[in-house]
């Protein structure tokens, strides 16, 4: 894709969506029309600094580029209520399903390609696994009213006829990194261990409410941002004219291997250059039975695509993380 291509990027004063900004800039994107709620203060280091041509409120994002006609080259689809704990599904479906039918419309009728964020939410309890082929998003529980809202869009996109040129859903697993500082009690467990370690001394773990998993030993398949938006921009880039190099579709993206919360806070440990402590807390009643206690990603069909750069190692991406942002004082990617 050409160095002075558009690029539509939601969700860019947040977490995942100002890293993209900063890898896009980082690779010589510097046309960037970024959308988001920006009167949010506490996000402004997230984006401030980035190199862009405009900043949309994301309410005004679709008269905004009905009246500015601009050729929009590529959209990535970031933004969301993210936030697990609430259940009022209707603020999900408006901004996770409706709000993308308007994107993908917007794609179909200016035949721009179009990367959006699922989740791993949508998955539930993995009592289906965690595959990403077309068939089980319609078999599939979530847990959670946020994990509905993904797997209802995911739904919804794999029934249309009318589909933009080039699309794909990723299905972020547990994603880590710098720019997550606002997230409040959504952030990481590694930015929430780095800040007890600094304030106590120690981190504070959930208890497993389960048998068959010990306490900390709760798995998930963590991945670090800066892997994310790797694959994001390599889904970009495979679009070259008419000719695709990968299928459209659902996309897992985590790294394929699952690792204790245990094995996370260590590494936070490690990377402060302390041995461990830690203390088992009851995990908090309003999501117990809502918590996914193992979740791996199936990662060969993001490999058959093509796609062969090496996964951030966990202990490798918590280093980076720890001793090169948080321990600086880094808020920023």
């Amino acid at each position: 894709m050409n160095k002075n291509a558009t690029i539509v990027v939601t969700g860019a004063a947040g977490f995942i969506g100002s890293c993209m900004v900063q890898y896009l800039n980082d690779n010589g994107y510097n046309n960037i029309i970024m959308v988001d709620d920006f009167g949010v203060e506490e996000k402004r280091d997230n984006w401030a600094a980035k190199e862009y041509t405009d900043i949309v409120e994301r309410i005004s994002l679709f008269d905004w580029l009905q009246r500015h006609n601009t050729k929009v080259d590529c959209f990535i689809h970031l933004g969301a209520r993210t936030d697990t704990t609430e259940f009022n599904y209707a603020i999900h479906e408006e901004l996770n399903v409706e709000y993308s039918k308007k994107v993908w419309q917007f794609c179909i009728e200016k035949n721009v390609p179009l990367i959006y964020a699922s989740s791993a939410a949508t998955y539930g309890g993995g009592e289906f696994g965690y595959d990403d082929n077309h068939e089980l998003p319609f078999k599939l529980q979530p847990l959670n009213p946020y994990g509905v809202s993904k797997n209802e869009f995911d739904k919804w996109a794999l029934q249309q006829n009318a589909q933009p040129p080039f699309w794909t859903g990723l299905k972020f697993f547990n994603v880590y990194g710098p720019n997550e500082y606002h997230k409040g009690r959504m952030a990481s467990v590694i930015w929430h261990s780095f800040n007890q370690i600094k304030k106590d001394g120690f981190v504070k773990l959930f208890k497993s409410h389960r048998p068959d998993f010990e306490d900390g030993k709760q798995l998930r398949d963590f991945i670090y941002v800066k892997d994310l938006v790797s694959v994001i921009l390599w889904m970009m880039e495979t679009v070259k004219g008419e000719q695709l190099k990968v299928n459209s579709g659902l996309y897992n993206l985590g790294t394929g291997t699952a690792r204790s919360f245990e094995d996370l806070v260590k590494a936070t440990f490690a990377g402060l250059d302390l041995k461990p402590k830690i203390q088992f807390v009851d995990m908090p009643l309003d999501i117990r039975d809502k918590y996914q206690y193992f979740t791996e990603a199936n990662m060969q069909k993001l490999k058959d695509a093509g796609y062969d750069k090496p996964f951030y190692s966990l202990e490798k991406g918590v280093e980076d993380y720890v001793r090169n942002y948080l321990n600086k004082g880094l808020k920023k990617y």
